[in-house]
């Protein structure tokens, strides 16, 4: 049993740098391609919001808002 479980702890270790080392090249390249759509994300998020704010806006003035 020690025997079969050194083997597969060398076959892990044979198989497993390469694809740490594709991972460490490879994650900075994601990360950099998504960016600009997190950035676009953001955007839309802020211009919804802002829509909301306006359409909420007569109803608040006219004490409408939330309970506080």
């Amino acid at each position: 049993m020690k025997l079969v479980s050194l083997v597969l702890w060398l076959i892990l270790l044979v198989l497993a740098w390469p694809l740490a080392l594709l991972a460490l090249l490879v994650y900075p390249l994601a990360w950099l391609i998504s960016l600009p759509f997190r950035l676009v994300g953001i955007s839309v998020a802020g211009v919804f919001e802002l829509l909301r704010a306006i359409v909420t806006l007569p109803a608040r003035l006219l004490g409408g808002g939330p309970q506080r």
